[in-house]
């Protein structure tokens, strides 16, 4: 069994500083989205959210633990140390708040494969996705660590860590249009979300 954590504590920068996890992609938000994928997969999720966030337990359902972000400032290493820290589970599936197009089979298919190693993470033409990732939650003290010497790259962190990598041949599947691993940063990025 497997916790699945939405990091949703980021500031947005690119977008002016909106909620992500609000923006409406389809007829629902990302954040809604998610919550349904992971509704399918595992009894325990939680959303690690900023301490100004606008997500509150109340604003969702019962089944989803609301945790404030214990590293402030440290970024998404930060929101990835609490989620290993708050989570039930010893794996976690970490997902970032901005990724509309994840699937059940292809998140089922990360926890498999987290199984058994430090982190497991999708790796496609653009490089490795560590906010969309497998973590064992025996690595918390390793990042708390690197946040402490203001270490904050989250690819950086999986240094030193055994790795299981999935990629493109693996991916290929899940992502016959190419947009599974896409992250709302932009306006642009937005845009070609809504079409």
């Amino acid at each position: 069994m497997w916790t699945g954590a939405i990091l949703a504590g980021g500031q947005a920068r690119r977008l002016g500083g909106i909620d992500k996890s609000a923006l409406v992609v389809g007829s629902d938000s990302i954040l809604d989205r998610q919550l349904s994928l992971l509704r399918e997969l595992t009894p325990h999720i939680l959303i690690v959210a900023g301490a100004n966030s606008k997500i509150a337990p109340k604003t969702v359902a019962a089944d989803t633990m609301v945790v404030t972000d214990r590293m402030a400032g440290a970024g998404s290493l930060g929101g990835l140390y609490t989620a290993l820290v708050e989570a039930p589970t010893e794996q976690v599936l970490v997902i970032a708040c901005d990724m509309p197009f994840l699937t059940a089979p292809f998140l089922a298919r990360l926890a498999e494969r987290g199984e058994g190693v430090d982190a497991a993470v999708p790796r496609d033409e653009r490089g490795r996705h560590p906010l969309c990732a497998s973590y064992d939650r025996r690595i918390a003290g390793h990042l708390k660590a690197r946040i402490d010497r203001g270490e904050l790259r989250v690819g950086d962190a999986l240094t030193g860590l055994l790795v299981r990598e999935l990629g493109p041949d693996e991916l290929g599947p899940f992502d016959p249009d190419g947009r599974l691993l896409l992250n709302v940063n932009t306006p642009a990025d937005y845009e070609r979300a809504r079409t």
